[in-house]
């Protein structure tokens, strides 16, 4: 049976469609990507799906009793008190269930026949073991568990809610929601607020659960590890395919070719049709042929080609050659009241480098970049751009700060936008020298013609004042681009469209990104920042996360014998090689039987929750529910299920302890 069940919804903003006549459904164990476009309706299909908003027509129809968890990309308010008991109050039923249990302790004192008080007594047992699945599933020690996964330090939890910024707000709802353990979750770019140590931990996490789930993400690695089916709006509809991302694509572009080799051929055959009715219509001898070959041509098919959607195109302007020292920061310090971030920081970047910048949020990686373009000053130490550097500041927060002429050696602010000024007269301040129809085709390279360069900023979408940054940026030549989170609001598609341009750009990259695919794409050294201040890694994040796999691997027997030298300092490469295959042969051998004991576990809870779902639709039915005899038989049957399942839950929890220890 289906958890979710769509039939030609149908929704509209004025003239622009956005679904119409669309029809798809959901299982209970599906992994959807939902792709396209900026403006095709992402957002608001969840935003459908979660009941925030009615379509114009059509239907939905949801499986008796199911639970949709939503989290849209920007989360405006979190419950009062502290961030424990907001996560905490996220979940639903506690209040009903405790109202029953009062409820029923008042019906069964005052009931009159032995049947009833049996029938209530068994009510009460019921409500006692579901009110402790409760504690166990929804507590605060499981809540506090997601918490600390997200990146929560565990003095932080008390702190009150209001004192949380946007991109920590973001996390509190996220646990919340993971707490709730939906039986579908809606997620909207779930990872634009999270640093690489969490996003792993959410990667393992959402891989870990067996419930259903809708995700819309622009890092296509992230996408492709965490879906296996694809619902695309394309022009034609929403359309369904299976497989990962990198498997939709290609079944589209396989799709989009036969469709074209097939009107060929139709065309082909339309066009012999029409010449032979053209030379021999007129001939008596041939008439009765014409008429039948007119007749086949007016039968034939029109074949509908897909329809090429635009994608932003960014392409960076030759500028001249910097200085090999593009970059130096000399006893660099800065800090937030008593928070130190920087202590007397030296790093040097070089011409040529493309340098991501990583870090659990709040280390200070925006802060680096906003002190290296002279947005921030440093209460101690210098920072100096090298010779013949052009440089340019992408900002996160595209309000933040007025841009400034970048004088004395600081990066033109070009990322930073005024809300109330309009997409034209944003991308002219930049070159007022050039004229109106060039700034114009600029605008429509990144999307936006006609009317749209007249909107206002501050009216625009996530996405597009993310494009109209990117535009500013791309205005003047560069040769060194701070870049703080570039693919945030981007779709999938502008993002690859970024990664592209970027990976042909001939300047120096210093840059911020929880995206994996564009850190591993462009990245050829990883900064990471830590202890006040930067441990530099060559290659990309997958190359850094093998290096501190190393790192915890080596570190592993010296921890537990005390002492001693690694095997690599004792030989070469060989034995290195050796004794890192020795270590992984060692860990797989251990992890197998808890692999194997959790998979088990996992089949076991879902045969009982299946037994469990067969007692209580009994249940429902009026004709059982009325006749104790008949009732009776599934009240046990589902106590049963019930006591098993919170030993069922518990097993799985501790093994997959054991298993998260041994990782």
């Amino acid at each position: 049976m289906s958890l979710l069940s769509s039939r030609d919804l149908s929704l509209a903003f004025g003239a622009d469609v956005l679904f119409d006549g669309a029809s798809f459904s959901i299982g209970p164990h599906d992994r959807i990507g939902l792709v396209g476009p900026n403006g095709t309706g992402k957002s608001t299909l969840l935003r459908i799906l979660a009941g925030e908003r009615a379509p114009d027509g059509g239907t939905l129809v949801f499986r008796r009793g199911s639970r949709i968890g939503y989290l849209p990309q920007d989360v405006s308010s979190l419950p009062e008190g502290t961030i424990v008991e907001a996560v905490l109050s996220s979940v639903p039923g506690r209040d009903a269930l405790e109202g029953r249990l009062v409820a029923t302790e008042a019906a069964l004192a005052e009931a009159g026949t032995d049947e009833e008080r049996l029938e209530l007594s068994e009510a009460l047992a019921e409500l006692h073991d579901e009110l402790s699945h409760f504690e166990e599933r929804f507590g605060r020690h499981r809540a506090e568990r997601i918490l600390g996964g997200l990146g929560f330090a565990a003095d932080r939890l008390d702190r009150p809610t209001r004192t949380l910024s946007g991109g920590w707000r973001m996390r509190a709802a996220l646990a919340g929601l993971l707490l709730q353990d939906p039986d579908l979750l809606l997620l909207d770019e779930p990872t634009n607020h999270l640093d690489v140590p969490t996003l792993a931990w959410f990667e393992d996490f959402l891989r870990g659960t067996r419930k259903a789930m809708v995700l819309v993400s622009h890092d296509r690695l992230f996408l492709n590890r965490q879906i296996e089916r694809v619902l695309s709006l394309e022009p034609e509809g929403v359309k369904s395919w299976v497989g990962d991302y990198d498997d939709y694509r290609r079944l589209r572009a396989e799709e989009e070719e036969q469709l074209v080799a097939r009107a060929a051929r139709i065309d082909a055959r339309r066009a012999q049709l029409s010449r032979f009715i053209e030379r021999f219509g007129a001939k008596n001898t041939k008439a009765t042929q014409a008429k039948s070959k007119q007749k086949m041509l007016d039968r034939m098919e029109t074949v509908e080609l897909a329809e090429e959607r635009d994608v932003a195109a960014f392409r960076f302007p030759d500028a001249p050659r910097s200085g090999r020292e593009v970059l130096r920061l000399e006893g660099l310090s800065r800090a937030y009241g008593a928070v130190t971030v920087y202590r007397g920081l030296d790093a040097q970047v070089l011409r040529g480098e493309r340098i991501a910048v990583i870090g659990p949020n709040g280390a200070g990686k925006s802060t680096l970049l906003k002190l290296a373009a002279g947005e921030l000053a440093p209460d101690s130490g210098t920072v100096k751009l090298g010779h013949g550097v052009l440089a340019g500041y992408y900002a996160q927060h595209h309000f933040e700060k007025d841009e400034h002429a970048g004088a004395d050696g600081a990066a033109r602010t070009f990322g930073t936008l005024d809300p109330d000024r309009t997409v034209l007269r944003t991308l002219w301040d930049v070159v007022p020298d050039q004229g109106e129809s060039w700034i114009r085709s600029v605008a429509g390279s990144f999307l936006f013609s006609g009317d749209a360069v007249d909107k206002r900023v501050g009216v625009l979408s996530g996405g597009e004042r993310s494009r109209v940054a990117l535009a500013k940026l791309l205005l003047r030549p560069t040769n060194f681009l701070l870049l703080d989170e570039p693919t945030n609001h981007l779709d999938i598609e502008s993002s690859e469209a970024l990664i592209e341009a970027l990976a042909g750009y001939g300047g120096t990259l210093l840059f911020v990104s929880h995206n994996r695919s564009f850190v591993n794409r462009l990245a050829t050294m990883v900064w990471e920042v830590k202890d006040g201040g930067v441990v530099p890694c060559p290659g990309n994040l997958d190359d850094w996360l093998h290096h501190q796999r190393l790192l915890a691997e080596a570190a592993g027997p010296v921890a537990e014998g005390g002492g001693g030298s690694e095997p690599a300092a004792r030989g070469g490469d060989r034995e290195r090689r050796r004794a890192e295959a020795e270590t992984r042969n060692a860990r797989r051998r251990v992890e197998k039987p808890l692999r194997d004991a959790i998979q088990a576990a996992e089949e076991r809870i879902a045969e009982v929750e299946r037994a469990l779902q067969v007692a209580t639709e009994a249940l429902a039915d009026p004709g059982v529910y009325d006749d104790f005899t008949r009732a009776r038989v599934h009240v046990e049957a589902r106590q049963r299920a019930q006591s098993e399942l919170e030993g069922l839950y518990g097993e799985w929890e501790r093994l997959a302890g054991e298993l998260e220890r041994l990782s």
